[in-house]
């Protein structure tokens, strides 16, 4: 049997060439990709402030590392996890609880993050008595009047009952895999909880140290900076030395970390690290800090530094991982 041969014309194989060239390229991903450093950011069409602007950030980033550096936009902190997930995102700036999802539930990892005014990385959750109060110790609260922040708040709630879950100080009660247990345990545990909602009487960290201030509740629980961040200029405060703090603290509130793939590491990672701790101290740096990121600074953390207290706490929560799995992963 004869096999019949094609000939093919000039344009004919310069065409199969091309056509073979794409397919490899989509084969093997856009090495271009290397050469380009990508932020995952929630952008927005106008900015009444220019200053607001992230791509002063991406500007920045890229005139120091001599990257390309672009934004990939995300609705929410989950896009941006997946993104860094597959890879779409070298970077992203998330919450302390994205944060601990990123790190717990996807092995992603913290390397900055930002800086509270007094050059911290986080604030402390504790429990606050008036120095009038027979209440000398964490062993002594079950039975009296609770004042939370706020339902699942990090320092008014998830941070003292996880902490106290933790340490033998509290039972829970329903549940374990249920975020509604921690109510259920809470009301067992309190003789009345104020748990108020956003806009209501007591919400915030103001609202649970009045609540507590007014006699509403025996205890508040808050950051240990509350006095001094909440009590200028409101006349329901008394003086200072009429609060006592009690001991020990629950444990530390991380600040925003900036989350990267441990498995995507190299120069590119090197030289965004090295970008961002540049914004500290090189020319323009400052205004970013202040007006893109709301932070007068970034320093290099590791997770378990900065988040690892937040996770030994929470983890005591009943119902937390479902919780958090539905609000970033879905």
């Amino acid at each position: 049997m004869k096999m019949k041969w094609t000939v093919l014309s000039k344009n004919s194989i310069v065409v199969a060439l091309l056509l073979m060239t794409a397919f490899v390229g989509c084969i093997g991903g856009d090495d271009s990709s290397d050469d380009v450093i990508r932020i995952a950011f929630t952008v927005k069409d106008d900015y009444d402030n220019p200053d607001t602007n992230p791509q002063l950030l991406a500007d920045f980033i890229a005139e120091y590392s001599g990257y390309d550096v672009e934004l990939y936009p995300i609705a929410n902190e989950n896009a941006a996890i997946e993104a860094l997930n597959f890879g779409h995102a070298d970077a992203a700036f998330l919450d302390g609880g994205a944060g601990f999802v990123a790190w717990k539930s996807h092995g992603l990892e913290a390397v900055l993050a930002d800086q509270k005014d007094d050059g911290s990385t986080y604030y402390t959750a504790a429990a606050w008595v008036l120095d009038s109060s027979d209440i000398t110790s964490l062993e002594q609260l079950e039975g009296n009047n609770s004042c939370h922040t706020g339902w699942l708040k990090s320092a008014g709630m998830l941070m003292p009952m996880g902490y106290m879950i933790g340490h033998g100080l509290v039972d829970v009660q329903g549940p374990t895999d249920e975020i509604e247990s921690l109510r259920t345990t809470i009301e067992a545990h309190f003789e009345n909880a104020s748990i108020p909602g956003s806009g209501d009487l007591y919400y915030g960290y103001s609202g649970a140290f009045n609540c507590m201030t007014q006699g509403v509740g025996d205890v508040a629980f808050a950051k240990t900076s509350s006095y001094e961040d909440h009590c200028e200029g409101n006349d329901w405060c008394l003086d200072r030395d009429q609060y006592r703090i009690l001991e020990p603290h629950f444990g530390q509130v991380p600040s925003h970390p900036v989350i990267v793939n441990p498995d995507n590491g190299g120069e590119k990672q090197d030289a965004l690290i090295a970008a961002l701790l540049a914004l500290n101290t090189e020319e323009g740096g400052t205004s970013i800090l202040e007006n893109v990121l709301n932070t007068p600074g970034l320093v290099s953390v590791t997770s378990e530094s900065h988040m690892g207290s937040y996770s030994d706490a929470i983890a005591n929560i009943p119902g937390i991982t479902a919780y958090f799995a539905e609000k970033y992963d879905e």
